[in-house]
């Protein structure tokens, strides 16, 4: 592991050991190693396991039952979207090259002419192409828990596909494929800057935009089925073994590491979280748990493979705080209606998990340690850039993206298909009834 960070960070050209900055040259021919890849495989249906099911039933049950089946479907067919725009452009996009630092060069459009091993890595570059395909599926369905119970069902799937080439396809380029930020040193292993800054900021831009729903914050708005929460939490929990784990590229003890802070941060962050619940109004609850488990996994995502178990452990206390206090504010302050927690929760936890990964990376706390020429406050200050530029990209392109779409398409159902539930008015079906 110590071998690869290091590679990687004196070329300061990619921006973890999971991602290589330049493809194969075709001239050469590399053999696979079949260990690596079979676990990368694994790792992709693990992913995909996280969108479908596991999304689904953790955003299901949290909205009203009127509402359950057009997260269900909304989720479903952002995957499809996203898979296929994958395929077509959005691959090459964002590792076809390190032509200009912005975008990839072009060249693996419906991916074709791909090299036998992905450069610098042991896997087929097919196998790369597919597990960075369930991160460009799972990102924009992140963001469907801000706008649940109001947004209409053509506006977000014009706004996902797009979303997904216009925000996340470069930004992986720029941290992952040898863009302009991973030149500069910035550091995300997993995603908590790719993935869950990105559809956080995003997410809280929509919100603003579509505006509160119908009561909000008056009318209490109840999880139809917190059980099945738990279900989806529980699934994402293990998924969240290959989106971590998989980061590795390898079967190796990169992948065992990266999956043991995984997971003590998720157990942690929950633990903590039922003990504000606790202590802030008496009682802990199965959606407490819940969302503590998923702000700790978001928070160690980029620094999974970077630290030790000891940092995951405080990266786990720092999310269940910092995020429990952030959906306080958001919501119960400012009065924004992110329905279900997508910023404060995703996006905050992305964001301070790539901040303290700077610190947490020093080997005087279990990490790897810093690259050569690089100190905590060099990797802090590439931290902050890179935090701070891809939230300001991820904001400003969704505005202009949602606006642009709700030209043609309204982004907002009317008042009495809100009140009537979109699984009716957007869809024509109806959920069995549990409130």
């Amino acid at each position: 592991m110590i071998r690869k960070f290091a590679i990687g960070l004196t070329a300061l050209c990619a921006a973890s050991p999971a991602f290589a900055a330049a493809p194969a040259d075709p001239a050469l021919t590399v053999v696979s190693d079949g260990g690596d890849t079979a676990w990368i495989l694994t790792a992709s249906a693990l992913v995909l396991l996280m969108t479908l099911p596991g999304l689904g039933l953790f955003y299901g049950g949290l909205v009203r039952s009127k509402n359950f089946l057009s997260v269900l479907i909304q989720c479903g067919a952002i995957a499809a979207v996203a898979s296929i725009l994958w395929v077509v452009v959005g691959y090459t996009l964002a590792f076809g090259g390190v032509s200009s630092g912005w975008l990839g060069d072009g060249r693996f459009w419906m991916l074709k002419d791909l090299g036998n091993v992905r450069d610098g890595l042991t896997i087929p570059e097919s196998t790369f192409a597919l597990f960075q395909m369930t991160f460009a599926v799972i990102t924009p369905a992140l963001m469907v828990g801000a706008w649940v119970d109001r947004a209409r069902f053509g506006w977000v799937l014009a706004f996902c596909g797009l979303w997904g080439l216009v925000v996340y396809a470069p930004v992986a380029h720029w941290v992952w494929g040898g863009g302009w930020l991973a030149q500069m040193g910035v550091l995300d292993f997993a995603g908590g800057i790719v993935v869950h800054t990105t559809a956080g900021v995003s997410a809280l831009v929509i919100a603003l935009l579509l505006g509160k729903r119908e009561g909000f914050p008056g009318k209490a708005m109840l999880p139809h089925a917190p059980a099945m929460t738990m279900a989806g939490a529980a699934l994402l929990w293990v998924g969240w073994f290959g989106f971590n784990g998989g980061s590795a590229l390898t079967a190796t003890d990169d992948a065992s590491s990266a999956i043991i802070n995984t997971h003590v941060a998720a157990a942690t962050a929950s633990l903590v979280w039922i003990l504000i619940e606790k202590i802030t109004f008496g009682k802990a609850t199965s959606v407490g748990w819940a969302t503590g488990a998923i702000a700790g996994l978001a928070t160690v995502t980029p620094a999974a493979g970077f630290v030790g178990p000891g940092a995951a452990i405080l990266l786990g206390i720092a999310a269940a705080i910092v995020c429990y206090f952030a959906i306080q504010l958001v919501k119960n302050k400012l009065h924004i209606d992110d329905s279900l927690d997508v910023f404060a929760v995703h996006g905050v936890g992305g964001i301070i998990g790539s901040l303290l990964l700077a610190v947490f990376i020093s080997e005087t706390f279990g990490g790897v340690g810093y690259g050569e020429g690089f100190g905590v406050g060099d990797q802090l200050m590439a931290q902050i850039i890179g935090v701070g530029s891809v939230a300001l990209w991820s904001a400003v392109a969704s505005a202009i993206l949602a606006l642009m779409v709700s030209m043609v398409l309204p982004m907002r159902v009317n008042e009495d298909d809100e009140r009537g539930g979109l699984d009716v008015s957007n869809h024509g079906e109806r959920a069995w009834e549990i409130d």
